[in-house]
């Protein structure tokens, strides 16, 4: 089935209720802290209270006495059972050739602590309340050590770790650098542009939680932990941390509150919580505190940039030139090390045909949280960059936002960049043209005035991204250091009354899979979105999965599904050319039946279904019973989602406040199966990055390298005030390269609304003397900004 026949099959396009948030809304859904086992005890962390120390001694004797304890555990016991430290699950090789340092990452602390909430000890009592008394009692010896926390600095800071005694973790690099200095030398116009992307902290509605299961008898563990991606959670924690054997391991991730890229890893808390359940032979439960989520919950972003523009006399680019410093924090995180590298350079093309692009990238360690993937992971870091960039170039020549874009956009496909991917596909003038009608840019300049007759600035910005989703096919990725293959796996289970349960390797964290998937396999077979049934997150139920990350779900995770049902009707049509005496090629299916090419001969998917399971009249000599289909899917290329997002702004120059006053977004996601939940991915997405642009904003001491945005009092976070009515709207061309012909959806927003909004402002104090600007765009900020543009 082609990806324009799936598109015009039922339930496909409908805006179904998500059938998961029934239970959701009457509070019957089920996370990690609901889980209440037998006999289950507390588990608290100690944590460091210095950003960078050495451990000189740790007494643990008064913890150990203390009422209800059942353990306390340090690294020595770590280092004891060998334990391994937590792995990176992606390699970079350096421009020299030597593989990037890999210092160890250990679950509790062994003779150092590297930043501010690191693990030193841990504490396992009856209760909360007498693990949190206990940890209090354990008294550490350290000896404090200078601390470096921003990345512009590393390289001059004390050592972290022996294996980097400069900090330095890798150089990389993509592209011809001496074509593009070639290029550079002759461009009749050079733009220039130093950036920072700002430090974010997740914050998913759940903190992270475990609980750690161990039965003596078969000697198996069950660790139930909000996550997503289950299966890889398992392989990392089964194979390079405590070697055991995977079947003995069954990991659960119940329903999820949000993840964003920060429940991809595999933590310390994990390892020491499962680990300590068998040293005790207790189920044990750790559930962070909020305060513990701002410290050690990896973060996202944190980049320091220069970016320059090479173009000729009329606009047209020529060539980018690109150098990050990139912030890896104290230890490399599960994928922190393709988050600056893979999942960054490769997106600086953009939506423009530029011939020459070099983009080089040092990664340091600091005395800061390890950083990794927040949603967009890499694309919206690059896309930031180039976005800022391009309408700098617009404003050094002369030239409108749309006109630098417009005049630049590729418009042939499949297009080669020349940073390695390939563009199947997309429209980037329709989604402009639609997206400036959507923003009514015509009236713009009206608005301002009116503006300007109230005393505030009025500006427009834009933003046009392309990002890569489902990640590369395995091999490709293989050879670019992933360290996993990143196909996904989908088992469809055909009932006997002709109801489905499909089984598949993409987790759910908020993004409506069950509701989806359902619509995908009732539109397959001809059955009621209500007889599907979907179920996810748990390595004892579903076949090897790679989990929900990237955008993946529904263009990687779904066409496994689909393959799945390929597989099913086929099958489907040889029982029911049985049961109708006829052959195998001459059977049609629609809409749930099956029927015979020229006749009125019919059987419906019940009927088969049935048969299937009940064979009295079964080709046994040629097929099983049953109808259970099982099929793994691995992209052959990244799906590339592209659009045009339009922020309009309105500032009080007197007190810098920022208001977003119309917000207009057009993408182009190929097929769309439910577009109600690709309105509320998108609506979340630009709200996350509007967040970023305006409030966020991750600090750390420059001294101490205590955090000092550890909570809601410091940590700006959005509210629903703070955005208007989103306008959305969709171009359609169909990816090229999966049988739904979809792409991803869930970080579009989150990629292109962050310099879609500071573009605006910048528009703004344009007339102000205001060049440049960092997010976000606070009012103490943007109004020094304007202070400093006067003196």
């Amino acid at each position: 089935m082609g990806a324009s026949d799936f598109a015009s099959l039922p339930h496909i396009g409908e805006a179904v209720r998500r059938k998961e948030d029934y239970r959701f809304l009457t509070g019957e859904g089920q996370y990690v802290d609901d889980v209440k086992l037998a006999s289950q005890a507390c588990a608290v962390f100690v944590r460091s209270p210095h950003a960078h120390a050495k451990i000189n001694k740790i007494d643990t004797a008064a913890a150990k006495a203390a009422p209800g304890v059942l353990g306390v555990f340090v690294g020595e016991d770590v280092a004891a059972d060998k334990i391994n430290g937590l792995p990176c699950g992606w390699l970079i090789t350096s421009t020299d050739g030597t593989p990037m340092k890999e210092p160890p990452h250990p679950i509790l602390a062994q003779g150092k602590v590297r930043f501010v909430g690191d693990h030193v000890a841990l504490v396992v009592a009856e209760t909360l309340e007498q693990a949190r008394n206990a940890a209090e009692l354990v008294a550490v010896d350290y000896d404090v050590l200078s601390a470096v926390v921003n990345v512009v600095d590393a390289a001059k800071g004390v050592a972290l770790h022996e294996a980097a005694p400069d900090n330095h973790c890798y150089k990389w690099a993509l592209g011809d650098k001496a074509a593009v200095d070639a290029t550079f030398a002759s461009a009749a116009h050079v733009s220039k542009l130093d950036l920072v992307n700002n430090r974010l902290i997740p914050n998913a509605m759940e903190p992270r939680s475990v609980v750690g299961s161990y039965t003596r008898g078969t000697d198996e563990y069950v660790l139930y932990v909000a996550n997503q991606n289950p299966h890889v959670e398992r392989l990392l924690m089964t194979a390079f941390v405590m070697g055991l054997p995977e079947h003995k391991v069954r990991v659960v991730a119940p329903d999820v509150g949000g993840g964003f890229g920060s429940k991809i890893n595999l933590y310390a808390e994990d390892v020491g919580v499962m680990w300590a359940s068998k040293k005790l032979n207790r189920n044990i439960k750790w559930t962070a505190e909020r305060s513990e989520s701002f410290l050690c919950d990896t973060h996202g972003r944190d980049h320091v940039s220069h970016a320059e523009m090479a173009m000729d006399k009329d606009g047209k680019f020529l060539a980018l030139r690109v150098h990050t410093h990139a912030n890896l924090g104290a230890y490399l995180a599960t994928f922190s090390t393709a988050i600056p590298t893979i999942l960054y350079g490769t997106l600086l093309a953009g939506q423009y045909n530029t011939p020459q692009i070099y983009v080089e990238v040092d990664a340091w360690f600091t005395n800061t949280a390890p950083t990794d993937a927040y949603r967009g992971a890499g694309r919206p870091e690059a896309t930031y960059l180039l976005e800022r960039l391009v309408s700098r170039c617009g404003w050094d020549l002369g030239l409108t936002q749309d006109e630098i874009r417009k005049r630049n956009f590729i418009t042939q496909f499949p297009h080669q960049t020349p940073v390695a991917l390939q563009y199947d596909t997309g429209d980037f003038v329709a989604c402009m043209d639609k997206a400036q009608a959507l923003a009514d840019v015509a009236g713009f300049d009206a608005r301002r005035k009116a503006s300007e007759a109230r005393g505030l600035k009025r500006g427009i910005g834009y933003s046009s991204y392309i990002e890569a989703c489902g990640l590369a096919p395995s091999n490709i990725a293989g050879a670019l250091g992933a360290r996993a293959g990143l196909f996904e796996c989908g088992e469809v289970r055909v009932n006997p009354t002709g109801s489905v349960t499909v089984f598949t390797g993409s987790h759910s964290h908020g993004q409506g899979h069950e509701t989806t998937f359902a619509q995908v396999v009732a539109a397959r077979l001809g059955v009621a979105v209500d007889a599907v049934d979907i179920v996810h997150g748990d390595t004892g139920r579903v076949p090897f999965g790679m989990g929900t990350y990237g955008s993946r779900s529904l263009a990687v995770g779904g066409s496994a599904i689909m393959k799945a049902l390929d597989k099913i009707e086929t099958k489907a049509k040889k029982i029911a050319a049985h049961l109708m005496e006829a052959s195998d090629a001459d059977i049609e299916f629609a809409n749930g039946e099956f029927t015979v090419k020229g006749t009125d001969k019919k059987v419906t998917f019940g009927q088969v279904a049935l048969t299937a399971y009940v064979p009295h009249n079964y080709p046994l000599d040629k097929l099983e019973p049953g109808l259970d289909e099982t099929a793994f899917y691995d992209p052959t290329n990244f799906t590339y989602p592209g659009g045009t997002h339009i922020c309009e702004v309105e500032i009080d120059p007197a007190t810098g406040t920022t208001r977003i006053d119309r917000f207009s977004a057009v993408d182009d996601f190929g097929n769309i199966v439910n577009p109600m939940i690709v309105e509320g991915q998108v609506h979340g997405g630009i709200a996350q990055g509007i967040g970023q642009a305006l409030l966020e904003n991750c600090v750390y001491d420059h001294e101490t390298g205590q955090l000092l945005t550890g909570s809601f009092m410091d940590y700006a976070m959005p509210h629903a005030d703070d955005f208007p009515e989103f306008k959305l709207g969709q171009v359609c061309t169909p990816c090229t390269h999966n049988p739904l012909g979809s792409k991803g959806c869930g970080e579009a927003g989150a990629i292109a609304s962050p310099p879609a909004v500071i573009n605006a402002v910048l528009d703004a104090l344009h007339g102000m003397g205001v060049r440049d600007f960092d997010m976000p765009a606070s009012p103490g900020r943007v109004w020094e900004a304007i202070q400093s543009a006067k003196a």
